[in-house]
């Protein structure tokens, strides 16, 4: 083959694979996600066997019982912060809100561009922590619960994809991504285990199949 067309068809692949990339269909991520790093699977084999196993009960749940989006800092709320945290490039205006960036969501390997397109996942679901013990926390515990920066709960992911998890555990819902079952895992049963939330039977057997495999 002449080296004119050789060249030519090697930039076609390199731009074809480049568009690929920016789609989120190729493994690798424009920008990783800076989710605070879970613990072993170890660790979380240990945190799961201690965790109390108890029936679900979603009686007199309400989201707004969970006050979300706190003011973090300055006039940055907690969703604009995992938004910062999470995005690579991100730009924001005087009050706080992204305008620009890229948002790599490691549930289904696709990358955004626009903001509105992401939501802020809790890893545990609001009303899956209800029905686990939050229901007799008080107010104050469970605003931390919702805004926590600290543990690996909070993450900016796809919009349908939060939106399609819902409130399901991990034994009805997982990311699509295999790789990432892992982490989400350790994180899972990290969150449970630090706000001392129980798991039901499936919850448990779920958790230590996919933990057994990381």
């Amino acid at each position: 083959m002449p080296k004119f067309y050789a060249r030519r068809r090697l930039g076609f692949l390199a731009a074809f694979t480049g568009l690929i990339a920016s789609a989120g269909l190729l493994n690798g991520p424009a920008a990783s996600a800076a989710l605070p790093t879970p613990v072993s699977a170890a660790t979380a084999r240990t945190y799961l066997a201690s965790l109390t196993v108890a029936t679900e009960d979603r009686t007199g749940y309400d989201r707004d019982l969970f006050p979300h989006w706190i003011t973090q800092s300055g006039t940055c709320n907690t969703r604009e912060t995992i938004l910062k945290r999470d995005g690579t490039n991100v730009v924001t205006d005087s009050s706080c809100a992204a305008t620009g960036g890229s948002w790599y969501s490691p549930y289904d390997g696709a990358t955004w561009s626009a903001s509105s397109d992401v939501d802020i996942d809790h890893m545990v679901p609001l009303a899956e922590a209800w029905d686990s013990g939050a229901d007799s926390w008080t107010t104050s515990r469970r605003q931390s619960f919702a805004n926590d920066l600290t543990r690996p709960q909070l993450l900016a992911v796809t919009d349908n994809v939060n939106q399609s998890k819902g409130d399901q555990d991990p034994a009805t819902w997982m990311p699509s991504r295999s790789a990432y079952r892992c982490t989400y895992v350790r994180a899972w049963v990290q969150v449970k285990y630090y706000y001392d939330l129980s798991v039901d039977s499936a919850e448990k057997s779920a958790l230590q199949g996919y933990l057994a495999n990381c």
